[in-house]
């Protein structure tokens, strides 16, 4: 039962992440600052690469993921939707979605390290997860005080 339990930990973190991914590659493509754009494309191809790191955590305790079906799909998404947020590519608007995104992707971080259905082998990862998120939102905050 703790597996079950620890595997929709996983499954809730990777569509956080996945959030993420597409919330930066949308801002990627709304932004018309060569460097912010590098910088939101970096940002994506990291949230793909943890994703992977819980995807194969979630392998070793016996459930596939390479059906599209389940979490990823079910779930809603939290990120601000750009489509009205980034009318005319408004830079200071596409930091602060990507923020907000942040914050919340922070917060649930931090809520399955508070789980106690959360398996103690994967809380180092988790951690992990959650600095490269906060390290993240830093450089964000950075672009913000440069606009």
């Amino acid at each position: 039962m703790e597996t079950q339990k620890t595997i929709s930990i996983l499954d809730n973190l990777i569509v956080v992440l996945e959030d993420g991914r597409e919330g930066y590659l949308n801002a990627s493509q709304n932004t018309e600052n060569a460097n912010l754009k590098s910088e939101f494309l970096t940002f994506s191809r990291e949230r793909s690469l943890l994703v992977v790191e819980l995807q194969d955590e979630i392998n070793k305790l016996g459930k596939s993921t390479d059906s599209e079906s389940g979490a990823l799909g079910a779930l809603h998404r939290v990120w601000i939707d750009f489509k009205s947020l980034l009318t005319g590519h408004d830079t200071t608007a596409i930091i602060e979605a990507c923020i907000t995104g942040e914050d919340y992707a922070i917060e649930r971080y931090q809520e399955a390290l508070k789980n106690d259905d959360l398996l103690t082998s994967l809380r180092p990862i988790i951690v992990s997860q959650l600095a490269s998120i906060e390290m993240c939102k830093a450089k964000i905050k950075a672009m913000e005080s440069i606009q």
